[in-house]
């Protein structure tokens, strides 16, 4: 059974996700329960549209040392259907919708999940982030 489609996948919001999250090696977009998801090539690291009720929202896989300190943050939520020891959920269309942190964030979910060839790419278009 198909689900229906729950967020406009055109819309500036989702769009504006989908240029963060395609920017990433091997990044890959595919709809899902009538949703984006955006994975690394299998893996999902970045899903819009947490529940019916919100509908311009992501879900991220967070880093586990910043876990605790994002799921005190008033901004962030536990998604549904999500294990909230790792993913957290976060409106698009708040009104202090930080989208430096939105990046960041969706690099950090991207980098829980990819493999080694995937990070390594990743490294070489961000030598900054690569520690040594």
């Amino acid at each position: 059974m198909e689900h229906p489609r729950v967020v406009d996948p055109r819309h500036p919001l989702v769009e504006r996700v989908r240029a963060l999250c395609l920017e990433l090696p091997e990044a890959v977009e595919v709809e899902a329960w009538g949703r984006p998801t955006f994975r690394a090539a299998k893996p999902i690291f970045v899903h819009v549209s947490a529940s019916m009720e919100r509908p311009l929202s992501i879900v991220l896989k967070t880093d586990p040392v910043e876990h605790l300190a994002l799921v005190q943050d008033a901004r962030f939520f536990g998604p549904p259907y999500y294990d909230r020891n790792h993913w957290v959920g976060l409106d698009l269309d708040a009104h202090d919708a930080d989208w430096g942190l939105i990046a960041e964030l969706i690099e950090t979910s991207y980098r829980q999940v990819a493999n080694r060839r995937q990070l390594t790419a990743l490294d070489s278009l961000r030598p900054d982030h690569v520690t040594g």
